[in-house]
């Protein structure tokens, strides 16, 4: 371990933290050791020499849970020296010697299931269902990019040259820097960090200094795993020290960011100067488009996944649902009844179908488009009822929401469905391409040839028709426009961590 590092090492603080007042909830933990508080980086948990930390809290109850060590430039450059120190040997490793430690890592997330949906659940507000989910979502990640691994092989080409022969092999990057957000803070680190470590690079990440713990307890994992020490870095703190490092030393090959397009254009910025591979995926301002030949139940149970998971925050979510004339009032008034229904409270509370949001803005923002709906003729069919918590919004249906309001014209992540009606195919198309964004869209219909004309016809980089859930490791996430860059998950996301040589043989 480099000397930096070792004089960032405080081995009392792991134990003064533990007799700190703590969350009551957190007594539920099987494995406390899962419950991290310090950065992970060249195989060893690091403060910052001056011992600055930051809270993280509850959302659903402001009580904080942990204080997390706050690292700055220095420490960020200590975990690129490692990276770039471990890269050589992890490279050079068999990819079956690679994919044994990603399994070993894959089981133990499996076997902490329980406790790591309870830290995210604490952490980030989802219910404990959905944190269930992301667990094993995460998890599969892991599995599939070990063994898909191994198949990154050479391959021949028909030679151009008399008396040659040419092949071409991928080569990995490097050290990949991973930006994650706090929406997902398990499954967006597996999806980056598992695909670059069987690609051969080695990785420093940055988790949301909202949701860090979640990032921390799978590095305690791969500890156990045996991942070699620099190999699989987390650096915790604020974003801005430790993203400028990340961006702008050469050393860091590939950036691969999760989060809001206006921070993506910052960071694409600041790669530009070293010319660095860039994979983001950004903002998502999904259209979900119900003609009236739809099952109506079935439209409404798919407008309701694609809403409210995440208590709506996801990029995914259906932002501006379109609904044919003839199906708009009968669905407007189911889908009012099942919001209405949805129940509001902690993440842990049983029967809990909406959280809290992460943090003031995203209750300031969603207010803000509420009003600003309603001041432009739209009407609440459901929404408005008291809430438990000052991060909570209640599910809200917005209806007859005319194209220029807030809501139709930027990201949502809160629970508040917005519907309007549309009259032809052509005319929804149209409305639905009208933006910057171009992640996912969703189309339920019966007929077979709009559904392919749509999914066509739609400018976005998915489109899931008849269903909401489409995403999964064999699955390339990304989005077009202003959605992203690259893919993520499936055999493009393994390769975007890795470079394409040409090799030719003279055969004389």
């Amino acid at each position: 371990m480099n000397s930096l590092a070792q004089t960032l090492v405080h081995p009392d603080r792991e134990r003064l933290a533990r007799h700190a007042r703590v969350h009551p909830a957190l007594s539920r933990l099987a494995d406390q050791r899962l419950l991290r508080h310090l950065s992970y980086i060249d195989g060893r948990w690091t403060a910052a020499p001056s011992a600055a930390d930051f809270a993280v809290r509850d959302p659903a109850t402001g009580l904080e849970l942990a204080r997390v060590a706050l690292l700055c430039a220095a420490e960020t450059r200590a975990a690129v020296d490692a990276a770039a120190a471990a890269f050589p040997v992890w490279k050079a490793l068999l990819p079956q010697q690679r994919a044994a430690r990603l399994k070993a890592w894959y089981g133990l997330i499996m076997e902490a299931r329980e406790d790591l949906a309870l830290i995210m659940t604490l952490e980030q507000g989802k219910p404990l269902a959905e944190a269930r989910g992301e667990i094993d979502y995460a998890a599969s990640f892991v599995e599939w990019f070990a063994e898909e691994g191994k198949r990154l092989g050479a391959e021949t080409t028909t030679s151009h040259l008399d008396g040659a022969q040419t092949l071409t092999v991928r080569e990995p990057l490097g050290v990949a820097a991973l930006l994650t957000p706090w929406n997902f803070p398990a499954a967006m680190l597996t999806r980056k960090a598992a695909a670059a470590l069987a690609a051969g690079c080695t990785v420093v990440a940055h988790p949301s200094s909202y949701t860090p713990l979640s990032a921390l307890a799978l590095a305690e994992l791969a500890v156990r795993a045996e991942l070699p020490a620099g190999v699989f870095n987390v650096v915790t703190g604020q974003a801005p020290p430790i993203a400028d490092v990340l961006c702008s030393d050469p050393r860091v090959r590939i950036v691969s960011f999760t989060g809001s397009t206006e921070i993506g254009r910052q960071i694409a910025t600041r790669c530009g100067a070293t010319v660095k591979r860039m994979v983001m995926e950004l903002g998502g301002h999904a259209p979900l488009i119900v003609f009236d030949d739809a099952d109506l139940d079935r439209a409404v149970a798919i407008a309701m996944d694609a809403k409210f998971a995440t208590s709506g925050q996801d990029c995914l979510a259906a932002n501006r649902i379109y609904v044919q004339r003839a199906l708009y009032p009968e669905f407007c008034r189911k889908f009012a009844a099942r919001i209405a229904a949805l129940k509001v409270g902690a993440g842990l509370d049983a029967g809990t179908n909406i959280g809290p949001l992460m943090h003031e803005r995203a209750v300031a923002k969603a207010r803000a488009q509420i009003d600003d709906a309603m001041g432009r003729g739209a009407r609440r069919l459901a929404g408005g009822d008291a809430v438990p918590g000052p991060l909570f919004v209640p599910p809200t249906l917005l209806a007859d929401v005319p194209d220029d309001a807030a809501i139709m014209q930027e990201e949502s992540f809160a629970p508040v469905a917005a519907v309007t009606v549309f009259d032809t195919e052509e005319e929804v198309v149209r409305r639905a391409n009208d933006t910057k964004y171009g992640l996912i869209a969703y189309v339920v219909t019966k007929d077979g040839g709009r559904a392919l004309r749509l999914s066509r016809a739609l400018d976005y980089g998915m489109v899931a028709v008849n269903r909401v859930k489409m995403t999964g490791a064999p699955t390339p996430f990304g989005g077009m426009k202003q959605s992203g860059l690259g893919r993520e998950g499936s055999r493009h996301g393994l390769e975007a961590f890795t470079d394409l040589k040409c090799v030719c043989l003279d055969l004389n």
